[in-house]
């Protein structure tokens, strides 16, 4: 039996872990005051209008629960307005601010700049190959 750190999903959820730690740090360099998990609510919000929480935890792979309490917090900090359905408070409209674009356009910014760093070294070709692995690997597991 192979030990664990040599199965190749280990090594993959090692680089997952390591890159968005290393994420987070730049943010936080950069003084942008929002975790990655915030950034990419905001972020889905922003390309898909309109959409579910439910969708929403499907898209960035965080159950119900978390992507709740992340839409308070983003509710908190002013870079969301969420509005109630006049018949069901269950479902709710979710809007960016201005504020939340403008977080979302520095996030970018600085996000631009960390994944030229994260994926210095490989070409084009070795990056089109992992993203063709990892997307085989995905359509396996969900067969």
């Amino acid at each position: 039996m192979k030990r664990a750190t040599n199965v190749l999903f280990y090594t993959i959820d090692k680089a997952i872990k390591t890159y968005r730690q290393f994420a987070q740090e730049q943010l936080k360099k950069a003084n942008i005051d929002i975790t990655i998990d915030q950034w990419l609510v905001l972020n889905t919000i922003m390309e898909q209008p309109g959409i579910s929480q439910a969708h929403i935890a499907d898209y960035v792979f965080k159950d119900d629960a978390s992507v709740t309490r992340i839409i308070e917090k983003l509710v908190e900090h002013k870079y969301l307005k969420r509005n109630f359905h006049e018949s069901d408070r269950r479902m709710t409209s979710l809007k960016l601010t201005i504020k939340g674009i403008d977080i979302i356009r520095k996030v970018n910014r600085v996000a631009v700049k960390y994944r030229e760093v994260a994926l210095d070294g490989l070409s084009k070709k070795e990056i089109d190959l992992t993203e063709e692995t990892l997307l085989k690997i995905v359509a396996n597991c969900n067969k």
